[in-house]
Order: structure tokens, then sequence, then C-alpha cells
């Protein structure tokens, strides 16, 4: 008997019937004899909705209130979820975040799981019931409900199959699996039977959606075995594990238009405005990815170039503004009509060429470039918004 920790995403629960759906493969694990547990999304575009409900009363509203208010959508599916396996004949039980265990920090929108009490769970399980549990959701030291940022059901998964010790933990979607690029972008995109965690981490936070990054970074941390299956099929998928075998150079791409391009100038070439920026961005939170700093020539300017997440812009251009005379930069432009094109591959650090090919794919697809940065297993660049589909199937037609 095995220890099955099954997540499924809100496409895959959007209606009746694919709730039915994903219940009729959670209740044939369970009559298998194994020990299930579900985490549910919330509804296809539930969470779209809410936080268009929350815009209603400003950009600013409570951060506490927000999540009390998104932690619902996940809480409904867990409910007629747990509902659809009764009809089943299938014993369940549905938990709230809190309930199941879950507690974090208290960084509303963007919360961090400390620590999961199992007790819950596991009594649960003896008792012989399926635990259906409202993914992206905890409880913070101060006993208020927080959510884990889009896309958190992912990890709330990961950590309650790192917690119970689980055999393995199958993330479902609406795809058959890990491929080497968004299918529904490049038809010829090629699926993966099983990928390292490293690339997979990477090419989850440069864009591909098939997997929360945090959940992936959290996979590798604790060991979890994860698969990736395609709700509607239940097919064999991808296994993301540690890949110890030769490697291709390439193994997969990926698009972000969640970015902007900022730049800003100064007089003279000390450094000390870039630590100062940066500090301040970190401060609130705001990731920065790219960095192109550009020494003043004799008598000018340098310029520092960064990008962030496209959410972001407005507060950056608040914090540049209100801390201009002491960061020493002027002339802030942002470019937010780009988007990110990154390859990636635990290859790419014995092979050779990898950046030259990339960039001579674009140069052939007429595609301008506007910034590069590398790493050992990614290379990613910052293209014109309208090319990104261009230049993404470019990309991909050049190492698959």
């Amino acid at each position: 008997m095995a220890l099955i920790v099954e997540k499924f995403g809100g496409s895959s629960l959007a209606d009746v019937q694919k709730l039915r759906n994903a219940a009729a493969i959670v209740a044939s694990d369970y009559t298998k004899e194994n020990s299930v547990v579900v985490v549910v999304s919330a509804q296809g575009d539930t969470t779209d909705n809410l936080l268009e409900l929350c815009g209603a009363f400003g950009r600013h509203v409570p951060e506490r209130e927000r999540d009390a208010l998104l932690a619902t959508g996940e809480q409904v599916s867990a409910a007629l979820m747990a509902m659809a396996l009764c009809e089943l004949e299938v014993p369940a039980v549905s938990l709230c975040g809190w309930q199941a265990g879950v507690h974090t920090d208290g960084n509303h929108g963007a919360a961090r799981i400390e620590d999961v009490d199992t007790a819950r769970i596991r009594a649960e399980l003896a008792a012989g019931r399926v635990v259906v549990a409202a993914g992206f959701q905890g409880l913070s030291a101060a006993g208020d409900i927080t959510t884990i940022g889009r896309g958190g059901s992912d990890t709330t998964a990961v950590a309650l199959a790192a917690a119970l010790g689980a055999d393995v933990c199958r993330i479902y979607t609406d795809v058959d699996g890990v491929y080497s690029a968004d299918p529904r972008i490049v038809p010829s995109a090629v699926r993966h039977y099983e990928i390292d965690y490293d690339e997979m981490l990477e090419l989850a936070t440069l864009g591909a959606q098939v997997l929360h990054n945090r959940s992936v970074e959290m996979a590798k941390r604790f060991g979890v075995q994860l698969e990736v299956r395609n709700s509607f099929k239940n097919s064999a998928g991808t296994r993301v594990r540690e890949v110890s075998m030769e490697k291709r150079t390439v193994s997969g791409t990926a698009q972000d238009r969640n970015v902007a391009l900022c730049s800003l100038e100064r007089s003279g070439d000390k450094p000390d405005g870039m630590y100062r920026l940066l500090s301040l961005l970190a401060q609130h939170k705001i990731h920065v990815d790219t960095l192109l700093w550009t020494p003043a020539s004799a008598g000018g300017r340098c310029t520092l170039t960064f990008s962030v997440p496209r959410m972001a812009v407005d507060r950056t251009a608040e914090l540049v503004a209100q801390h201009a005379s002491e960061l020493g930069f002027e002339g802030l432009r942002i470019n937010d009509r780009v988007c990110k094109i990154s390859v990636v591959g635990a290859g790419m650090v014995s092979g050779c060429g990898v950046a030259a090919q990339m960039l001579e794919a674009l140069y052939q697809a007429g595609v301008e470039v506007l910034c590069v940065t590398t790493s050992e297993i990614k290379i990613s660049v910052i293209v014109p918004e309208q090319d990104g589909q261009r230049a993404l199937s470019a990309v991909h037609d050049t190492f698959f």
C-alpha cells in the first residue's frame, strides 16, 4: 500500500464533469488500497474573478482581507471534490489549509510554508478516508489566513508529501507532462519522460507554467518524487527527480511575459547607487532578474538596466522617485512591452556554443535582442513583446 499525494489544478476542476473526472482518478487509486491525499486549486478563473472583486475597493485593499477572500476559492473546490468522492462511495473529508496543519509566515500574498502539522491528516487517513486539502493557503503565527502565491497549490502538495513521507506526489494538469516548450505555443515541442530537478526549477522560474517554481525547489530539498500528468488522460506523463545520466545540452525553452525592463542614468562611475537601489527593491520584495551596468565614458553618464516583474513596475517607479536623492539616479525609463526567452539544460555546463546558436537563431528570425543573461544551466534574452512567439519558435527549432 502506497501513500499518494495528488494535486489537481483549476482547469482540471473547472466544472462538475471535470470534478467528477478528477474524483474518478482519485477513487481508482483509493480502491487499490492506497492512502490518498488530494490537494486542489480554485476552479477555473475563480482566483482572477476574486481579484477583480477586490479591485472594486481600490488598488490598496488590506492584504489580510484579500487573502481571506482568495482562500475561499480553494475551499469551494475541496468541498466539491469531497462530495464527488462520496458520490463514488469513497469516504472523504475536506480540510482548509489551517485544518490540514499548514503553518506559514505572515507575508500575505506570498507566504512561505514554515511547518506542517500532519496529525489531523494522519488521523483521517487512519480512519480510511481520502483527505482533500485546500491548496494555496495556510495559517500564520498570528492566526490569520495567508496565501502562498499564484500556483501555490503545487507547493502545498509537495509540502504535504514531504511532511507525510509520501511515495509520490502527482501534479495533474491539462497537458501530458513537461515539454521542451509550451505545446500550445510551439506545436513541435517534445515531451520529456523524465527531467532533472534543477532543469525543471529553471524552466518553472523562467515562465514554464507546468509547475510552481517553489514546489520544485521544495521537492528537490526533501527528495519528493514528482510526476506531472494529464488529468484528462492520466497517462505516464513526466517524472521530475535527480537524473544522473548524460543529458542533452538543452532540455527546454520557456517564455515569460511578466517582465519589464527599467533603465536609470547617473553622473560619475561609482557603483554605490546600484547596491542601494537593489537593497531598496529587495526590502520591498521586488525581484530583480536581468542586471546590466554600463560604466560611464570620459565625462559621461553610467547606465543601470534591470528587469522586474511587470506587476511591480508602478511600485518600482514610486520607490525610485521617493529615494532619488540618495540613489543618485535619474531619468527612469520603463519598457513593459518585452518578454524573456530562455533555454535551459544541465548539459550546458560542459557544452559549447549554445549562446551563439541561440543568438544566431534570433538574428535569422529578425528578432532584436535587448538584453542577455547567462548562468551555468540557462541563457535568457529579453526581446520585444510582439516578437515573443516568433523568438520562442526560432530558438526551440534550433535545439529540437
